[in-house]
């Protein structure tokens, strides 16, 4: 199959002049790193200090990354993005929660996000963060195996049981739950729970979907692993493969404690790695099924060719595709034009509690080599097709 991903008018068909400029003025901006570390340090002084800079943020980088500051903020996009096709996957982003009201409040918000999905076409998967229904800490502590005393021993029974409040819920609307990975460091006990609420609820499909990050070159073991479990217990594995977004704050907790790191040692074993796990899924589909996050023309193709080569559907219910919101539209939309299942990540949360994920994002943007790029030289050919 030849690569289509080149077609920008489709791409971009969504987007106005101004917002096409807007596109290109920011990842300009992104492009020049000096610049990215002093934006986000200005950013996050003036939102410390309270300064107006919800306005100007909102106007540029916020509106283009993310969906809104509300579930019903956030449906002008649902509903516009699918008009072409692309469905999708609310984010509620707000980062460092601590505090037992602040993981019951995103339960809440998770059932209510649930609901949503369950009525709207549009919206297929509900998602959360481990460390949104639970303290980082904690999950560090238990999956160090570390004993717990009796209140930590209770918080932790209070974080599997809004696990179980959320999955349960999934399980009875029956919609698609996707649950994040973070560092791993406490990711262990992390995919112990998740791997518990699959063996419940995932018996006849996938409803709720662990997430690999193939950065990591330990994970083509445990999803190995995880894959015999699943058939000795008569599991379905749902799977989001990404390629990860903590490489530098791993790398550097390694070196500061002196273990190896658990990062690839390049990114073409990263890339390596994530094929790997693309081809495994596709070749045991039905016993695993597939979320593809991924920005990589490389790994989305090696997809495609593989449902071909298998005579899967093109739109087969156990196989997405998607990408964050404002990034790699040409992988999104030339996707959809072509019916495959297709899903925007739409972070959404009050604007100054999307910053840090949203900084994160400009981070990584300039750390993955290629990505300005390659969004740079298509926003450029879409300008001078329409000539502006």
């Amino acid at each position: 199959m030849e690569n289509f991903f080149d077609n920008t008018e489709i791409a971009f068909k969504l987007k106005s002049d101004s917002e096409l400029e807007r596109a290109y003025f920011l990842f300009k901006m992104i492009a020049h790193q000096p610049l990215v570390k002093i934006g986000t340090a200005v950013t996050n002084f003036a939102i410390k200090a309270h300064l107006p800079v919800e306005g100007l943020i909102r106007a540029t980088v916020f509106d283009h990354f993310c969906g809104g500051v509300s579930e019903l903020d956030c449906m002008k996009t649902v509903d516009a993005i699918y008009t072409a096709g692309v469905s999708s996957v609310l984010d509620y982003s707000v980062e460092g929660n601590e505090t037992d009201e602040e993981f019951d409040a995103v339960v809440a918000r998770t059932l209510k996000i649930l609901d949503l999905v369950k009525e709207k076409e549009a919206i297929p998967f509900a998602v959360f963060k481990p460390t949104a229904v639970g303290r980082f800490e904690l999950y560090v502590k238990v999956g160090e195996g570390k004993p717990l005393d009796k209140a930590e021993q209770e918080e932790w029974d209070r974080v599997y049981l809004r696990y179980e409040t959320i999955c349960k819920k999934a399980y009875e609307l029956d919609v698609a739950l996707l649950i994040d990975a973070e560092e791993s460091w406490m990711q262990d006990a992390a995919d112990e729970i998740v791997e518990q609420m699959m063996k419940k609820y995932n018996r006849k499909k996938a409803i709720v979907f662990n997430t690999l990050q193939l950065y990591r070159w330990d994970r083509m073991d445990y999803l190995r692993g995880l894959h015999k479990r699943a058939l000795e217990e008569g599991f379905i594995i749902g799977m989001k493969l990404v390629r990860g977004a903590y490489m530098e704050k791993e790398n550097d907790r390694a070196e500061e404690h002196g273990y190896p790191t658990p990062i690839c040692d390049s990114k073409k074993a990263t890339d390596d790695n994530y094929n790997t796990a693309v081809r495994y899924m596709l070749d045991h589909i039905g016993e695993l099924e597939l979320f593809l996050g991924s920005h990589n023309e490389e790994s989305t193709m090696l997809a495609l060719n593989l449902m071909e080569e298998k005579g899967l559907e093109i739109n087969d219910s156990r196989i997405w595709f998607g990408q964050l919101y404002g990034m790699s539209d040409h992988i999104s939309y030339n996707l959809s034009s072509r019916n495959y299942n297709v899903a925007k990540y739409l972070p959404f949360g009050p604007v100054r509690d999307v910053m840090p994920y949203l900084i994160r994002r400009a981070e990584e943007n300039t750390s993955v080599a290629g990505q300005t790029t390659r969004e740079l030289s298509l926003l450029s050919q879409e300008r001078k097709r329409r000539k502006l």
